[in-house]
């Protein structure tokens, strides 16, 4: 985790002290439920709860002293956690394994991470959806392959990143109902030492689902579905991003980035507006998609279990998570204050003389008796010539000065070919399809 990309709610769930909080309160419910049973005695979960009303410090320092000497982490909480409750303290941790507490203690940290990351979704939506209307309207050039096709609006573009993150946030939705499971069922997943009923009850006191078979761990596949979603997410936050880089380049200039007063573009030249923040949107994006595969690969342990997941969870898990919740806040910032042209986006419409309308007049001369082939070698030899004077000549005119073309189609038929009105007559359509 780098803190310059780092925000604190989402930093706090990866702390050790959230870590060992949550590991407590698995171990407390467990003892609870343990208790209800007649296992260990009641008395030992109000020890353990009685301890936590003081709201005691968690002592990581001396929590990792003890780990020094013991070389398992959950040992040595258990460890401190007994010296400072007492004789009592011995009942935790009956007929569990490691796995049931730090399985169980990711799952709700995953389910943290992902609310923070649908609030974040939230906010972004909200912005693009603002913009969206804002620009409802405004025509713009619908580029393929990089190059000019037809008109679009800037409203159109919105929402077809409205659409995209919608679908973001409902695969995130289903990813945190997937990861958000409990496994307290023992070594190798039995529940040999422990019943069933624990589990359950401390699922229900965390939020958590039952996992149905857990052999010694929570199986991985669930984590890989949910690192895949946050790479997609991430995906879609660097298409977005692109998109305004391009926009932003000095020979298109149709929107760009807020720059602040007082900000700097470049140590060398002054006159420099840079789109720092979608570059960056991007190498965040390429960060967040590193996670994937390593998350893929763990699904494969051997047999009930081993600890090569571990390391790589410890990794992936603070740095997916702290990463894409610190890009979607910026690119919800992008998107709220962009500077958008629509004067700029008019000029670059008419920049290659009409071009943009050529597939309306090559429908018209197929409805008006020409042959397809034809109409294309009609519409096309006068495109080209529009194509390489760069714009200077008019394809309007053009047309309106070939004989072929007005033997079919009369220069005032022509003329409304080239309405640009025309191509914005079904966006109340698409938008009551994104929006409502």
């Amino acid at each position: 985790m780098v803190p310059r990309y780092a925000r604190p709610e989402m930093t706090a769930i990866w702390s050790a002290e959230n870590r060992y909080r949550i590991w407590f309160e698995i171990e407390a419910h467990a003892t609870d439920a343990l208790a209800e049973l007649g296992t260990v005695p009641k008395s030992a979960a109000k020890a353990l709860w009685d301890w936590w009303a003081t709201a005691p410090k968690i002592d990581v320092d001396a929590i990792d002293a003890i780990e020094a000497v013991t070389k398992h982490d959950v040992i040595a909480f258990l460890t401190w956690v007994a010296e400072n409750v007492g004789e009592e303290a011995r009942f935790m941790h009956q007929g569990m394994t490691s796995s049931d507490v730090l399985d169980t203690c990711l799952a709700v940290q995953l389910a943290q991470a992902a609310d923070i990351l649908l609030t974040d979704i939230d906010a972004l939506l909200a912005a693009i959806k603002r913009r969206a209307y804002e620009h409802k309207l405004t025509p713009t050039i619908g580029r393929s392959h990089g190059i000019h096709a037809e008109p679009v609006t800037f409203g159109l573009k919105m929402a077809e990143a409205y659409a995209e993150f919608a679908r973001c946030r409902a695969r995130l939705v289903a990813a945190r109902a997937e990861i958000a499971t409990c496994a307290v069922s023992g070594a190798v997943g039995t529940f040999a030492n422990i019943d069933p009923r624990v589990e359950a009850h401390v699922a229900e006191k965390l939020g958590l689902t039952i996992e149905p078979v857990s052999t010694q761990v929570i199986p991985r596949d669930r984590h890989a579905m949910f690192f895949a979603t946050l790479g997609v997410i991430a995906s879609s936050i660097e298409r977005l991003a692109v998109e305004v880089r391009h926009l932003q380049r000095t020979e298109v200039l149709e929107a760009e980035e807020y720059f602040s007063p007082g900000q700097k573009g470049s140590s060398a030249m002054p006159h420099k507006r840079n789109p720092v923040l979608t570059e960056n949107l991007t190498g965040l994006a390429r960060m967040v998609r590193s996670a994937t595969i390593p998350a893929m690969e763990n699904v494969a342990l051997w047999h009930e279990r081993d600890i090569s997941h571990s390391s790589v969870e410890r990794f992936i898990g603070p740095d997916a998570t702290i990463t894409l919740d610190f890009a979607l806040a910026r690119l919800t910032g992008v998107v709220d204050k962009l500077l958008v042209y629509p004067e700029r986006m008019q000029k670059n419409l008419d920049r290659m003389g009409g071009l943009v309308h050529s597939q309306r007049v090559l429908l018209a001369l197929t409805q008006a008796g020409a042959s397809r082939e034809d109409s294309y070698a009609m519409v096309q030899r006068n495109a080209m010539k529009v194509w390489e004077s760069d714009g200077m000549l008019s394809l309007l005119e053009l047309l309106k000065a070939d004989d072929d073309v007005t033997a079919r189609l009369s220069p005032e038929r022509l003329t409304e070919l080239f309405d640009l009105e025309f191509h914005m007559k079904h966006v109340d359509t698409i938008f009551a399809r994104v929006f409502e």
